[in-house]
């Protein structure tokens, strides 16, 4: 993790950069070309406007927490100037945390009320009977009477890593929590690795079936090259990448063909084993033969990605990005970006790839889990200073020498999405396995760990997708030569405490019954809506402004024509079958084809067949860490390179990306005709011709049409399948 990725083709080897030399073209306050200065100066009176997404015209995007080391914490201040409502509610300017990252308890001054409310209660069966009619008034509810109200419920018997950080949450959100799990059901379950427990029916779980498979190193690339085919310009933010063994000899022969036309290019190739996590087995190459060919290589397969080798320093450092992406909801989709993150550094100044330094991981690779073993690592409470910072530190440290933070945010939310939108329809297929429809079994989010390193341009580059992001927020320190104690970080518990506490604002269960209940109590009397002298606050009342913004679908407009395997996936889950599958067979290979009319004169049943063959065989031959490797079938992304093969042969002449959309359109369009057949004839609506005569009705040549809005459903299909049809004529 952390690990970075491509270089430009053409960039050849150039001097080290100097001290912390910023991107050029920035504009820097009379300075020239020199380097980011160091923490903490230049950075008053930062007031950051609304970003905009480039080209789209979004505005106000900026996270907080731009301001300088010196000013309280982004949790504690007002939301800046621009900044986006909020989708979920959240109350401005109420008092700030007690405790952000301590025990949460209540204020002193509220703690004494409540021990004066327990000592003041009046006397005898009068105070007896004040407190009964308290009870029995309808719509006046004390403090003490509402936080007696069942709580949310939250089982974390298996949060593991997360689990100081998941109970400081709870304790500010004031939830009950169940460290050793509960026989009744929950209303949240935090599990730290995986979604792997079969005997949750109800809740809500932090983690999504599949997940970990979806974001491995080669199945992303994959997902990454599918969606750079189909748009070439709007997935250039992901290295261009070749699976090993497999793709071996394609690697060599293009890196050959590259050298040959560009003689100058000497690129640098960095090696990450596909399963590999905290920078374990990655290593540097300046040539194809230098892959070490062992037999790990047959089992355990790796991806190799052009090296950036012109990333952007601070303090001659190199440094990547950890951004906290909250995926709340797979369908509909619904997406949101914490505003602060971590910069992770390495501890050695950066240098130019070279074959003596190729193996210095400490000048090379960010990950956390290798420089914490460097000499050189600094374990820092500071924000701004140390190998693990802030990234708002960074952003104010950009912004006060001229550079364009709003663009860089745009960027970066772009990425986010477009991300998201590329491992959607891998997710669909794996949920739908694990949670059939119409079956009972739990909702699902989570919070990913995006690993983002910036250029010296600031454009921002996806290094990797982590499922299971680390949310410790202690670290280890040497008090002895082999003698370890935890302490805390206060960089981590300021960052990962937030967004753990506000995932869990935002997936609240008992937010809509709240509302709901409000909504139905009875009128007040006059005066009751008024709150009790002694009603304690509510815990939401206690606590900041949400540090997580919804990203999607707030700018869903912008995104939703990159969404077509989306919809490829949604062929594919609709003639699996059987369900809690994930491989489609020939029989329902052959009813797509069918169904949708594909086949003809030049295509026939027979050549859909050793398409299905030729095309499973080759996927299943390739050892994907599958769910169900080991069945024949085919696997989703089997299915989407035939329905891409299925649209080149039907429309030649149009670029993939409207071939692909040709098909799709004309295979929806020819499903929803069907099924508006089967729900005509299957839906009791023809009469028999005697029901006709009795009714003095001329009997017709058939069956009785069907009338109302459903005639109109059916005109509306046939006149977009004529439509399509006609298309569909003129492309082949």
């Amino acid at each position: 993790m952390g690990t970075e990725g491509i270089g430009q083709a053409g960039m050849g080897a150039e001097a080290a950069e100097p001290a912390g030399l910023e991107p050029a073209g920035l504009r820097t306050a009379g300075t020239g070309t020199e380097g980011i200065e160091s923490a903490g100066k230049g950075t008053e009176g930062i007031e950051l406007a609304g970003l905009e997404l480039a080209g789209l015209g979004i505005a106000e995007m900026e996270p907080a927490g731009l301001e300088p080391a010196e000013m309280e914490p982004a949790r504690e201040a007002e939301e800046p100037p621009g900044s986006p409502a909020l989708p979920a509610e959240a109350p401005q300017g109420g008092p700030p945390a007690a405790a952000l990252s301590g025990e949460g308890a209540l204020p002193g001054r509220e703690r004494e009320r409540e021990r004066g409310q327990r000592g003041a209660g009046a006397p005898g069966s009068a105070g007896r009977a004040a407190r009964g009619r308290a009870r029995r008034a309808p719509g006046r509810r004390s403090g003490t009477e509402s936080a007696r109200r069942p709580g949310v419920t939250v089982d974390s018997s298996k949060a593991k890593t997360s689990l100081e950080a998941l109970k400081i949450s709870l304790r500010q959100l004031r939830w009950k929590e169940f460290p050793f799990g509960r026989r009744l059901p929950c209303d949240i379950y935090w599990h730290g690795v995986s979604f792997h427990d079969s005997n949750i029916f109800s809740g809500q779980v932090n983690k999504f079936p599949g997940m970990t498979e979806t974001v491995r190193k080669i199945t992303l690339s994959r997902a990454m090259r599918t969606m750079r085919d189909l748009f070439p310009l709007e997935y250039n933010f992901y290295p261009r990448s070749w699976i090993l063994p497999e793709e071996l000899p394609l690697f060599v022969a293009e890196v050959r063909t590259m050298k040959d036309s560009n003689p100058s290019w000497k690129p640098t190739f960095i090696v990450k084993p596909d399963g590999g996590c905290q920078g374990d087995g990655i290593y540097l190459i300046k040539d194809p033969s230098d892959i070490r060919l062992t037999g790990s290589i047959q089992s355990r397969p790796a991806v190799v990605q052009e090296y950036i080798c012109k990333p952007l320093l601070v303090d001659k450092l190199k440094f990547d990005i950890r951004l906290y992406v909250l995926l709340k909801s797979l369908e509909p989709l619904e997406i949101y970006i914490a505003k602060d993150g971590l910069s992770r550094f390495c501890t050695e100044p950066y240098q130019e790839p070279t074959l003596k330094n190729l193996h210095q991981v400490f000048m090379h690779l960010t990950n956390y889990s290798l420089n914490i073993h460097s000499g050189n690592f600094i374990h820092s409470a500071s924000a701004n200073t140390g190998s693990k910072r802030t990234f708002s530190s960074i952003l104010c440290r950009l912004s006060s020498r001229g550079a364009d933070v709003k663009k860089l945010w745009s960027d970066i939310i772009s990425l986010v999405i477009k991300t998201i939108i590329a491992l959607t329809p891998e997710l669909k297929v794996y949920y739908q396995s694990d949670i059939p429809a119409g079956k009972p079994g739990p909702t699902c989010f989570q919070i990913l760990g995006f690993d983002i390193l910036l250029m010296k341009d600031l454009k921002p580059v996806l290094l990797e997708v982590n499922a299971n992001p680390s949310m410790r927020i202690e670290h280890e320190q040497e008090l002895s030569p082999g003698v370890f104690e935890n302490v805390p970080s206060p960089v981590d518990e300021k960052v990962k405490v937030a967004v753990i506490r506000d995932t869990l604002r935002l997936v609240d269960p008992q937010k809509k019954k709240r509302k709901d209940t409000q909504c139905q109590s009875p009128e007040q009397a006059p005066g009751a809506s008024e709150e009790p002298p002694d009603a304690a606050p509510s815990p939401e009342a206690a606590l900041p402004s949400l540090c997580l913004k919804q990203v999607f679908p707030k700018y869903a407009r912008h995104f939703s024509y990159l969404r077509l395997v989306d919809r490829v996936a949604a062929l594919f889950i609709r003639f699996l079958g059987v369900k809690g599958t994930t491989k489609l067979g020939p029989t329902g290979f052959r009813t797509f084809i069918r169904n949708c009319k594909l086949s003809n004169s030049n295509f026939s049943m027979a050549a859909v067949d050793i398409l299905y063959i030729d095309i499973t065989r080759r996927w299943n031959s390739m050892g994907i860490d599958h769910k169900e490797s080991g069945s024949p079938g085919m696997c989703l992304q089997a299915f989407v390179e035939a329905f891409f093969c299925l649209a080149q042969k039907k429309y030649k002449a149009l670029p993939l990306h409207k071939q692909v959309l040709s098909l799709l359109e004309l295979c929806e369009c020819r499903l929803a005709a069907l099924h508006g057949k089967r729900l005509v004839w299957g839906c009791g609506l023809a009469q028999p011709r005697g029901a006709l005569r009795a009714a003095g009705t001329a009997p017709g040549p058939g069956p009785a049409r069907p009338h109302g809005p459903q005639v109109l459903r059916l005109q509306k299909s046939s006149h977009q399948l004529r439509a399509l049809m006609c298309r569909d004529r003129t492309g082949s």
